[in-house]
């Protein structure tokens, strides 16, 4: 398959893996644009639904509607940031479904439910140096191949993904898969490999309504040393007319206070994580 096509280098370079890349899904081209302003590194959509439904039944999440085309009307939009898009999981249509988004222009490709290094072969194969490759790992079993994973050819990230994550270990909620060190753990042995680390999903800094604080969020970006993050749905919850370049200044300002914090602060943080997560909340 990679064979088919010429190996070229995608339009949006990866950035220093220590500069922090944030992500924003969305279908709105409104809200791209405002998002592309305000500095957000990579925009566009999700297209993950098969299986989703089912593995994550009762837990509330979200299931999104974008669509292949929805990509190129969100691309059109941007000057900046780098298009992205989350596949389904990998399957029979994925030769047809990475095509038709580099047709579109996207630079940036994540493949979910990442589980061997035949997998993220696989999809490396179809993508043949064309965007950007950022495996999103979701379940115990894929983290303990880690090392395995971040030595295929063409895999330039892996993201952890806290939801399922959570599932596979039979814990109560997301925070709970955080409050452990597994994803500090895998994140050393991705960043070892000169690769980018990504973690979860931030909501706006300093917000009081979140479940979790977002500062203690913030400092396990610092603690297990992730400098990519998607932008959370909550970001833009109960914020009425948000300035979404402040929020994102904020945001930044915040997570690289946390990255010059002693270790002790970092284990405190985590250490009071723990302590919410255990009761779903913290305030």
């Amino acid at each position: 398959m990679s064979g088919a096509f010429p190996q070229t280098a995608p339009r949006s370079p990866i950035r220093s893996t220590d500069a922090f890349v944030l992500t924003l899904w969305t279908d709105d081209p409104a809200l791209a644009r405002r998002a592309d302003a305000a500095g957000i590194e990579r925009v566009g959509v999700d297209l993950e639904r098969l299986g989703k439904a089912e593995r994550q039944r009762g837990l509330g999440t979200w299931i999104s509607p974008h669509t292949v085309e929805d990509a190129a009307r969100v691309g059109a939009v941007l000057e900046h940031a780098a298009l992205f898009a989350r596949t389904e999981p990998l399957n029979e249509g994925s030769p047809l479904e990475v095509e038709a988004l580099l047709a579109r222009g996207v630079e940036v490709l994540m493949l979910p439910m990442v589980m061997t290094a035949d997998d993220a072969g696989a999809f490396t194969d179809l993508v043949a140096g064309r965007a950007v490759v950022v495996l999103l790992v979701e379940h115990v079993d894929a983290l303990r191949r880690i090392e395995e994973l971040v030595a295929v050819e063409g895999v330039d990230e892996v993201h952890v993904g806290l939801n399922d994550l959570a599932l596979s270990l039979g814990v109560a909620n997301r925070w709970q898969a955080l409050a452990g060190d597994l994803a500090r753990e895998a994140g050393a042995v991705v960043r070892a490999a000169g690769k980018r680390f990504g973690l979860g999903a931030i909501g706006r800094a300093g917000d009081r309504t979140l479940t979790i604080p977002s500062d203690l969020v913030y400092a396990e970006y610092a603690r297990t040393g992730a400098t990519s993050a998607l932008v959370s749905r909550s970001f833009f919850a109960g914020a009425g007319d948000l300035d979404l370049r402040r929020e994102i200044e904020r945001a930044r300002d915040e997570l690289d206070a946390w990255r010059t914090r002693p270790e002790a602060d970092l284990a405190a943080a985590h250490a009071e994580l723990g302590l919410c997560a255990a009761r779903a909340e913290c305030f």
